[in-house]
């Protein structure tokens, strides 16, 4: 069964132009589905998720306050093209709203804001303790960012864009490659995703908290694609660089079945709009979780 569901997985990559690695688990039996799960993969924003989870976990140790407000000037914000990234005036807001931000609409200045607040230490302190022996957060989105245009020697990703099939570009991009950057596996990361569902990331109430921003990202083109149904629920978290479209998250059914999915894609051409390899996305994981479903 599980062989029958590889190869359809399979043929949906190799058709939409991108090499893919996935990993999907039944949250509740363990039961899973993977193709190359076990290979280092670029984070990109997802690296937003385990921020959350330290985050939260430093608010149940007392070490902050999530209804804090902050003030964040118009000056010296994290590039990016949502959320308080690309607004013109003084935003003031709780620590907390700043994390439905950086979840909901993968804000880079909220996510910077946070992760400043939270610190490098406390973030690595909390992949540790969940067991995410192979997952890696290097740095915040500003890093990320940084990084990126200076290895192409570019001012803006405006002028990166029509410079990617330059010869030797890509593979000088660090941002790209999982040894130089946010990086970590598909299954593992559908392991922290089944962490938060299973309210062993955190405090139950905490969980339930990452869990509802989770499930208010904006983003339908991707996992949700798969999904077109009222009564199934997908949360996730996307994640977009050159070539690399990513989405993790988990899907609920109405008969109480929870799958925890991960899918990274490469493609092979180096344009900023490939809807085959964001639709790609969502029929993978429902192929894969439609197999987890068959009766064993």
């Amino acid at each position: 069964m599980s062989g029958e569901a590889i190869g359809r997985i399979e043929a949906v990559f190799r058709n939409a132009g991108v090499t893919g690695f996935l990993h999907a688990i039944d949250v509740d039996s363990g039961r899973e589905i993977g193709i190359r799960d076990g290979d280092p993969v670029v984070l990109a924003s997802v690296f937003k998720v385990p921020l959350l989870v330290a985050f939260y976990r430093q608010a149940a140790a007392g070490l902050l306050d999530p209804t804090e407000p902050v003030t964040l000037p118009p000056g010296g914000r994290t590039d990016g093209p949502t959320g308080v990234s690309v607004m013109l005036d003084e935003v003031r807001m709780s620590l907390r709203d700043l994390c439905y931000l950086m979840i909901a609409v993968s804000d880079n200045t909220a996510a910077d804001l946070l992760f400043a607040r939270v610190g490098q230490e406390a973030v690595d302190a909390a992949i540790a303790a969940l067991g995410l022996r192979r997952t890696r957060v290097d740095g915040d989105a500003r890093r990320l960012h940084d990084l990126l245009l200076r290895d192409a020697g570019v001012d803006s990703l405006g002028e990166l864009w029509p410079r990617l099939d330059e010869p030797g570009l890509l593979p000088s991009l660090r941002v790209l490659d999982p040894a130089h950057t946010s990086a970590s596996t598909p299954k593992e990361m559908t392991r922290l995703l089944s962490l938060i569902w299973r309210d062993e990331a955190g405090t139950p109430e905490d969980c339930e908290q990452m869990r509802r921003l989770l499930g208010l990202q904006v983003w339908p083109h991707r996992l949700s694609s798969g999904f077109p149904y009222d009564d199934v629920r997908v949360s996730g978290k996307t994640g977009t660089l050159p070539t690399l479209r990513i989405e993790i998250g988990v899907v609920e059914y109405p008969d109480g079945g929870r799958y925890a999915v991960a899918v990274f894609t490469r493609s092979l051409l180096p344009v900023a709009v490939l809807p085959e390899a964001d639709a790609a996305i969502g029929t993978t994981a429902r192929l894969a979780i439609e197999a987890l479903r068959r009766p064993t």
